[in-house]
């Protein structure tokens, strides 16, 4: 990383200790430079180059910084210097970004020293922008900068470079490269480039001159991409976690205490309010009621409309409450859609989505302005959502979405989505062994990262003569001592939070005094994953392998599921964690033509598809090299249950009635349950259980396991047993066969 101190007590017209951050640089004699130094919103900074190949950590002094530089970058006044830990503050991503641009303009300064030619590096690399998050010291708020590097053509200059720099040069480009050549290698990446990147560092070269830092604050433009990228995704967003997302970003954006949803259908609207609880607020108005407020007008407008003060502007029921309510300001953007019929050009009012303030005249036209480029993307939101009901709903019960749909179209109360007596038909396939795997993960992950901070701390101890340092060595090797035995449940959260608190922290200062923790705590940086903040190379091959593994299960049931549709339409959901567990639900509610033929049919599918991702299981330790294995099982029941579609759960159904619940605790329960006599577990890897209660469910699926056994599915011998008591329900028995490779 580029080592950058400010330092400017030497400087004429430096602050004085105690100064206020406005006076920390040094002072602008001319007017108009005082206006940028203390008032641009523009972010900028000149830093000052020298460095030498005899000097491995050199600091670049900064010339100028403005007022606003310093409050994003936390710059302050301490006895006459400039204190600024610019590059610690950025995530790590934005700092490996910003270490990116640097290099490229010293690459370019070094291949103009080195073959005689300006501007290898296209100007549009040189000058390629980078957005960061940088607190603002004063009001707290996290702001995104959008902020260039730049030099004059002759501002930055190479003197000297060191053979091991001339070499890397030379094994990546002989001769002198041409412009195109240098950004295949910069986009590319090449071994010779990287090595060269590798060696693009102080003590490598002499140079001197100034760069330039300067940005912009970007964060309304981030925080609209941001809101829009949620808004057009693939997935609904009304009543999930991508909402709460979205309306803390539109709040944000438009500086709003909260945030309102009115939704019309027909002659009737609902009004939402309290959006940021778990249960909303809801309020019915007829749309002849809304006749003369700011929602209608702001829907036949089609445009944005900015109410400065309600209580001057208060037509209706529905904004006096409002007022009432203490409301002053609101925004309203309309949701609205052109009819289909031809020549018809009205708008369909599909909903509104609305910004509230208790402030008079809280938005101004640059909110109706930034509100307007939201109104397409705020209105695929609500018709996406709208169309969710029933779009992302299994086909072979659409049916009787889409019937309710047309009801309510037409006026007619909401009734209740039911398909009574469905027979249930329930599997699982289960990763066994995932916890431990991962908690392996975690410990080798840990212990990476606390041997590298012990690194650091022992090499700063080496020559800083501090007693801390030691004692805070002997921490570190505790830690590992216990980490070495396991983890626990809080490992992963309270070790990571220690190791930023106590030793993160102090990097700069162990860096300033010593080159040999400079270079561990760059080995410490370059082995946190950029996305986890933390070292994360075991948990990702964990997160790769039980990624592949839930898919191979997924697609072999996939694959499975066509032929078990053409046998009878039914309900089919399948749900992926450690593993795949699938729940169907079939019967003459679902498809008018079931028969008893069709149930014993899928039934018998329903094992063929289980056994085949038991033998897909199979080759799981060499393909992975893991300890991990996966266990089958088959829940049955003779009796038929009734599934209603609950809007205010997750799941697109649940089960109705006392009897039916009993069925819903098994399930979550039976796969780790245990043998009653034996005490293991009724689950085996490479074996397929199937867990009934009732003699004719047995005699029904002994047959099924003997035509298995017939096709070379399934061995021939069976283990039988009786389940251990799971808590409320007793009187499970389990049967259990080989599944025989292919």
């Amino acid at each position: 990383m580029i080592d950058l101190s400010y330092n400017l007590g030497d400087r004429a017209g430096c602050g004085q200790e105690g100064e206020t951050p406005d006076r920390a640089i040094a002072q602008p004699t001319l007017p108009w430079l005082e206006l940028i130094q203390h008032y641009s919103h523009l972010v900028m900074a000149v830093v000052d180059v020298a460095t030498a190949i005899t000097s491995p950590t050199q600091a670049h002094p900064v010339l100028f910084a403005n007022r606003y530089f310093c409050r994003l970058t936390g710059i302050r006044a301490e006895g006459g210097h400039l204190d600024l830990s610019f590059f610690d503050q950025p995530s790590a991503a934005d700092q490996k970004g910003l270490q990116e641009r640097f290099r490229r303009h010293f690459l370019n300064a070094v291949l103009s020293y080195a073959y005689g030619a300006d501007d290898l590096v296209s100007q549009r690399l040189l000058h390629e922008p980078l957005v960061v998050s940088l607190a603002d010291a004063e009001t707290g708020e996290l702001r995104q900068v959008e902020l260039r590097l730049r030099t004059a053509t002759a501002g930055l200059q190479v003197t000297a470079i060191a053979p091991e720099l001339q070499a890397s040069l030379a094994a990546c480009w002989p001769v002198a490269p041409s412009r195109e050549q240098v950004t295949t290698q910069l986009l590319s990446r090449e071994p010779a480039f990287r090595q060269l990147i590798a060696n693009l560092k102080p003590g490598q070269y002499s140079a001197s001159g100034q760069i330039l830092i300067e940005g912009i604050d970007v964060t309304e433009r981030e925080t609209s991409k941001a809101l829009i990228e949620l808004l057009v995704g693939h997935e609904s967003v009304l009543g999930t976690r991508r909402f709460e997302q979205a309306n803390e970003l539109m709040k944000q954006l438009f500086n709003a205490d909260d945030s309102l949803l009115l939704s019309a259908e027909n002659s009737q609207a609902q009004l939402f309010t309290q959006l940021n609880q778990p249960e909303w607020q809801t309020t019915n108005y007829a749309i002849a009621d809304l006749q003369g407020s700011a929602f209608l007008r702001a829907t036949d407008r089609r445009e944005v409309v900015n109410v400065p003060d309600l209580s001057l502007d208060c037509a209706t029921a529905c904004e006096a409450a409002m007022l009432s309510q203490g409301v002053r300001s609101l925004l309203l953007i309309p949701l609205v859609m052109r009819t289909a019929r031809l020549g018809d050009s009205k708008a369909q009012m599909v909903g509104l989505v609305g910004l509230t303030s208790p402030r008079p005249y809280a938005f101004d036209q640059a909110d109706c302005s930034r509100a307007t480029t939201l109104i397409p993307a705020l209105t695929a939101a609500m018709r996406h959502s709208v169309q969710d009901r029933f779009n992302n709903i299994h086909p072979s019960v659409r049916w009787r979405f889409e019937q309710e749909a047309e009801r309510l179209s037409l006026g007619l109360p909401p009734a209740q989505i039911v398909f009574e007596n469905v027979y249930p038909l329930y599997g699982i396939s289960d990763i066994r062994g995932s916890s431990d795997e991962r908690n392996r993960a975690i410990q080798q992950d840990l212990l990476t990262q606390f041997r590298l901070a012990l690194a650091v701390v022992e090499a700063a101890g080496r020559v800083v003569n501090n007693a801390l340092v030691g004692q805070l060595a002997l921490d570190l090797a505790d830690h590992i001592a216990v980490l070495e035995k396991g983890v626990t449940v809080d490992s992963e959260v309270t070790l990571l939070r220690y190791l930023q608190g106590e030793v993160e922290v102090h990097f700069a200062y162990f860096s300033r005094h010593s080159p040999e923790a400079e270079a561990a705590i760059a080995q410490y940086k370059a082995a946190i994953d950029a996305d986890h903040g933390c070292v994360y190379a075991a948990r990702a091959l964990y997160d790769d392998t039980i990624g592949h593994i839930n898919g191979l299960l997924r697609d072999t049931w996939t694959q499975w599921q066509q032929s078990m549709q053409a046998i009878t339409p039914h309900y089919c959901d399948l749900e992926a964690t450690d593993g795949i567990d699938h729940m169907i639900y079939a019967g003459q509610a679902i498809d008018p033509n079931f028969t008893e033929f069709q149930l014993k049919s899928l039934r018998y599918e329903q094992l063929r598809a289980v056994c085949d991702c038991a033998r897909k299981g199979f080759s799981l330790k060499a393909a992975y090299d893991t300890d991990m294995t996966i266990t089958h099982l088959v829940l049955v029941q003779g009796y038929t249950v009734d599934i209603v579609h609950d809007e205010s759960t997750e799941r697109l159904f649940d089960v109705r009635g006392t009897r039916d619940t009993r069925y819903e605790i098994v399930k979550k329960r039976i796969d780790k349950a245990c043998d009653a006599e034996k005490g293991d577990r009724i689950t085996q890897p490479g074996m397929l259980t199937v867990v009934y209660s009732t003699s004719e469910e047995w005699q029904e699926y002994e047959r099924y396991l003997r035509y298995l056994h017939r096709e070379g599915v399934v061995a021939g011998d069976i283990e039988q047993g009786t389940v251990e008591p799971l808590q409320g329900v007793s009187g499970l028995k389990f049967a259990r066969v080989r599944v025989n490779p292919e």
